[in-house]
């Protein structure tokens, strides 16, 4: 059987002269690593000839098995399908982007009379003005918040607005113009909207000073409470763009992305701005296979232009993309973004001015957050080699899966999955699972926890079996004692997984910490010098996954709790909903009514009042 530059070179007869993609596929169908070319046959001809810049390179060549080719009418669309691989297969070889969640932004809804402003992430499928990215949660609820304050948009669901009668606590603190019970007109209530879009449009001075000049002529003309409500409502608009740290006055919308490399590591900060004004930054730790010994050169540029490719293929594009480095064919990426976002984007190594010191300022960061991850990582190693010799392993883990439940008597119960690994807490990986069976006793922490060790490991051996790419953990802590670690094995021996460590975790008496005691198959149960630096790192990784489980249990129970019946009665819409409601106060007075007094409520028919009245006697 032919591998390495042999097949490689067997494959080149048969290639056309024509852009496309390629894939190297290893011994056991994995895909090494995914490339675009704009010819195929050059291109490939060059892994064949075996003078490699790398040892990276040499390595994927010597592991090929196979290679399979797609051709495509241009480079550019090559350079799309590559990124769109690469992030689906997660090749071993090529620089992966390994936080790519969306970012969250600032939503004005258009498909209500009374526009509604809130935090949204994901694909914009709502109709309304999206404004963003901001780099976190924090700065689009703090953000958000000030905007109330601003603009007094309504924050609430469609359903609370509807069966509002009188206002609620946000109107009286002054953060809600009330729309729905009317304390605005819908006319006036718009005017505000186009404020606070004009605002978030990067016409902010424009939108303060009108408002000034309205504050200046109230309070000549004695009107001094109208006057004090803009000024409060100045001073919100003032808070926003006074907490950004960096306000520059040339950039208007930008994302400025600069890259550090040392050690073989490589650390990209990406610094957002929109309508002038900082809306935050974020840092990104690629994963290299194999070393990269400088940030300059073919390397270098190579880097940053997978990161940019993987980055922008579910982040919005914005027109003017300022970089620390060149990258590799950059007009050709820009094109590509063009494409992908339907107008210009440009690409720009700044050389002075403004915009070189936004870079320098974005690289200086990244060069910091790279040497604190070192300096973290040295010291995650080290205890991660703690616990593999505590648990006899044969190698340090790489990725520790830790489980929990959470319930109150068997309601509302949620498994709790949290991963960890040589880069800490990897948030991004952590799951939840809503306990669906209908067998189990109330309580039963046996029962739950052998459903959501099932359907975790069958999920890894549906993958498996498929020949997809899925996470596999080297160690699997559960907490609890030897009863919980029996369910769990049992689980894994159903499903034929028996090569992944698995240990119990049981608090000690009175749940005092250092005192746990480990179970493992195979051993007596033992415990832990009381003071290792182990033992506190295994309690970490137990309470974060005690803390998730809770979080998501009482995320489940909220839910729950503002459920309304009548939401589920076939008929029964918002309008009628909030009728039902002022007639009869609440949904307890709607379920105690006769079928003739529903009936008497306005819009709903005989037919429904008696669907209303059954379904609150249903068996």
């Amino acid at each position: 059987m032919l591998s390495g530059a042999d097949i490689i070179r067997d494959q080149v007869r048969r290639l056309p002269d024509a852009p496309g993609v390629y894939r190297m596929i290893g011994d056991e169908g994995e895909v090494l690593y995914v490339g675009k070319a704009k010819s195929l046959k050059k291109r490939v001809v060059q892994y064949a000839q075996g003078r490699f810049h790398t040892q990276r390179i040499a390595g994927m060549v010597h592991l090929t098995r196979a290679m399979e080719f797609v051709t495509t009418r241009t480079e550019t669309e090559a350079l799309l399908l590559e990124i769109n691989l690469i992030k689906q297969l997660k090749p071993r070889f090529n620089v992966l982007l390994r936080d790519d969640k969306s970012f969250p932004e600032i939503l004005i809804r258009r498909d209500h009379r009374a526009p509604q402003i809130r935090k949204h992430r994901g694909a914009h499928s709502i109709p309304g003005d999206y404004f963003g990215p901001f780099a976190s949660a924090w700065a689009v609820n703090r953000t958000v918040n000030s905007l109330q304050k601003a603009f007094l948009l309504r924050s609430c669901s469609d359903s609370v607005f509807e069966t509002r009668t009188r206002p609620c606590m946000l109107h009286q603190i002054k953060r809600c113009s009330a729309p729905c019970v009317d304390l605005v007109s819908p006319e006036d209530y718009l005017a505000l909207v186009e404020q606070a879009h004009d605002f978030l449009s990067g016409k902010s001075r424009a939108v303060q000073k009108r408002l000034a000049d309205q504050m200046m002529a109230l309070a000549e003309a004695e009107e001094f409470e109208r006057a004090a409500r803009l000024r409060d409502r100045i001073r919100a608009m003032a808070s926003v763009t006074q907490e950004q740290s960096i306000n520059p006055q040339g950039v208007v919308e930008a994302d400025v992305i600069a890259m550090h490399v040392e050690g073989g590591q490589a650390c990209v900060q990406v610094f957002f701005f929109r309508a002038g004004q900082n809306w935050g930054n974020k840092a990104y730790f690629p994963r290299i296979a194999g070393a990269l010994d400088a940030e300059e050169g073919e390397e270098g540029a190579g880097l940053l232009g997978a990161f940019l490719g993987q980055f922008y293929e579910s982040q919005p594009i914005p027109r003017l993309i300022l970089v620390s480095h060149d990258i590799a064919e950059g007009e050709l990426m820009a094109e590509a973004l063009s494409l992908k976002s339907g107008r210009k984007v440009e690409i720009a190594r700044p050389q002075r001015g403004e915009k070189r010191d936004l870079v320098d300022h974005a690289l200086t960061n990244a060069r910091e957050a790279l040497g604190r991850k070192m300096a973290e990582g040295s010291a995650q190693g080290k205890l991660l080699e703690g616990v593999c010799e505590a648990f006899g392993l044969e190698a340090r883990p790489e990725r520790i899966e830790v489980y929990d439940n959470s319930h109150i008597m068997g309601t509302n119960a949620v498994g709790g999955m949290i991963v960890a690994g040589p880069e800490g807490f990897e948030k991004g990986q952590y799951r939840k699972f809503n306990i669906k069976s209908t067998e189990l006793t109330p309580g039963d922490d046996y029962g739950m926890m052998r459903e959501v060790l099932r359907r975790r490991f069958s999920r890894l051996v549906k993958d498996e079996e498929a020949g997809e790419a899925s996470p596999r953990p080297d160690l699997v802590l559960i907490d609890g004692g030897k009863g919980q670690l029996d369910a769990v094995l049992e689980v894994m021996a159903d499903l034929g997984v028996d090569d992944i460590a698995v240990v119990g975790v049981a608090k000690g008496p009175d749940r005092d910490a250092g005192l746990e005691r480990f179970f493992m198959e195979g051993r007596d149960p033992f415990m832990l010098e009381p003071r290792s630096p182990t033992l506190y790192y295994l309690q970490r990784l137990r309470d974060e996954a005690h803390r998730f489980a809770i979080g998501a249990h009482r995320t489940r129970r909220t839910i729950d709790m503002k459920k309304n019946p009548l939401d589920e009665i076939e008929g029964v819409g918002p309008g009628r909903k909030k009728a039902l409601l002022s007639a009869f106060g609440s949904a307890r007075g709607v379920s105690k009514a006769a079928p003739e007094d529903l009936a008497k409520v306005e819009g709903v028919s005989e037919a429904l009042a008696q669907r209303i009245f059954d379904y609150f006697r249903k068996a």
